[in-house]
């Protein structure tokens, strides 16, 4: 009685020990090694191969072996014949000694020189997994019924966890091409909104490339606020839609080579609200492109347009594409004129803080302007975008510092903005 309490003990721990071995590896030949060679110590069996079944092949291709000389097969054809036979010997409750010392037919007398004394199909919910074949124990005693219980419980854990990984394999690889058709997509839409860009600005021959410039602004800013990636990529998209409403203002009037008159000017004022009508319908991959486009011109003080919203009305990602768009249109030159020093520019943004721009977001672009003058950055997309000797690094380092000395207190960062 003693012995059969401990042989039983030993099948338990035997197979508990198997069950985490399987459940803990991640690497999937490192777990059948593993597994293999345990199930292999779990008798003191001197020899065995450790055989994954690929169906569409018809192929046992070994993917584990101990003992067996250099001459053992890497590969054994099996025929569909063979592989119903061995299914068949499971579905119809053959005897536990035929199940396991079957070799396969068409291999029989290979294996039986190779020295190999039992072979167990692994089998999971009707499906052929692979093949365990067995030399004899080192201590030469028969295998036991008790014996050959043990290898086939150890060898159906072996074969889930081959299943369950190849399982995990295949999801994973359906959800890689998964993730590259999404990133294609993705791509498809970011091209088709750069290309909407470029058509906005060759109405304005003044201003081509505005529209990139906006949406590249908008991103340095908001990854200076600690915007996530995904976040920055919808703000840069809202950057190069925000004056898509131009596509229905007349092109003498964009085009004007001066400052347009009071009429001209209502009909322009009115591209924020169209660009909403036109994005509105259109399912973006991030909320909020369309009101972004209606509200770039509102201001903090109420005294924007179209629809006169002041402070905290106003989203974060719209006070990002206000700022960035008006920095452009300072450092840049326009049909009536040229473009201000960023020594005006200082000015102006110091003198429409907390009226027209938000202090939190100007301070934004003011750090990143700095970081890049100071070199604290290899990467220069401001400098890049506002051209080569448009700054004077020694003299405007001082004047940027000084005035982020004083919106210290008056930028609060945003916690949170409705742009998904």
């Amino acid at each position: 009685m003693a012995f059969e309490t401990q042989r039983l003990i030993h099948t338990f721990a035997a197979l508990a020990d198997l069950g985490q071995e399987i459940a803990e590896k991640s690497d999937f030949e490192e777990m059948v090694r593993s597994s293999f060679h345990m199930l292999l110590g779990s008798l003191a069996i001197r020899r065995g191969a450790l055989a994954e079944y690929e169906a569409e092949q018809g192929l046992l291709r070994f993917i584990a072996t101990r003992g067996f000389g250099d001459d053992f097969p890497t590969q054994l054809t099996l025929s569909t014949a063979e592989v119903e036979r061995l299914l068949g010997s499971f579905a119809r409750e053959a005897s536990a000694n035929e199940r396991r010392t079957n070799l396969p037919a068409e291999h029989k007398d290979q294996l039986d020189s190779q020295g190999v004394e039992l072979s167990i199909p692994l089998i999971v919910r009707g499906d052929l997994i692979g093949l365990v074949l067995l030399g004899g124990k080192a201590s030469g005693d028969p295998f036991s019924d008790e014996d050959r219980e043990l290898l086939d419980s150890m060898a159906r854990h072996i074969g889930v966890g081959i299943k369950t990984h190849r399982l995990l394999e295949a999801l994973e690889h359906k959800a890689e091409e998964n993730r590259q058709l999404y990133d294609g997509l993705r791509q498809i839409y970011k091209d088709t909104v750069r290309a909407f860009a470029t058509a906005i600005d060759i109405k304005d021959k003044y201003t081509q490339g505005h529209s990139e410039r906006v949406g590249r602004y908008s991103g340095i800013i908001a990854r200076e606020m600690g915007w996530s990636e995904d976040r920055i990529e919808g703000i840069v998209i809202a950057g190069y839609l925000h004056d898509i409403g131009k596509l229905i203002v007349e092109r003498d009037i964009i085009n004007a080579p001066y400052r347009i008159n009071a009429k001209e000017s209502k009909e322009l004022n009115q591209h924020p609200a169209a660009g909403f009508r036109i994005l509105e319908p259109i399912h973006h991959p991030y909320a909020d492109i369309p009101l972004m486009a209606r509200h770039h011109h509102e201001r903090l003080d109420g005294e924007g347009y179209p629809d006169g919203l002041k402070g905290d009305q106003i989203s974060v990602g719209a006070r990002i594409v206000t700022l960035a768009d008006s920095f452009d249109a300072m450092t840049t030159d326009r049909p009536y004129r040229k473009r201000r020093t960023f020594e005006e520019v200082i000015v102006d943004l110091r003198a429409n803080t907390g009226k027209q721009f938000a202090p939190e977001v100007v301070s934004a672009l003011c750090r990143a302007i700095l970081r890049e003058v100071n070199g604290e950055t290899k990467e220069r997309r401001f400098l890049k975008l506002l051209g080569k000797g448009y700054i004077d690094s020694e003299n405007v380092a001082p004047l940027i510092a000084q005035f982020l000395s004083e919106l210290d207190g008056a930028s609060q960062p945003a916690a949170s903005t409705n742009m998904a």
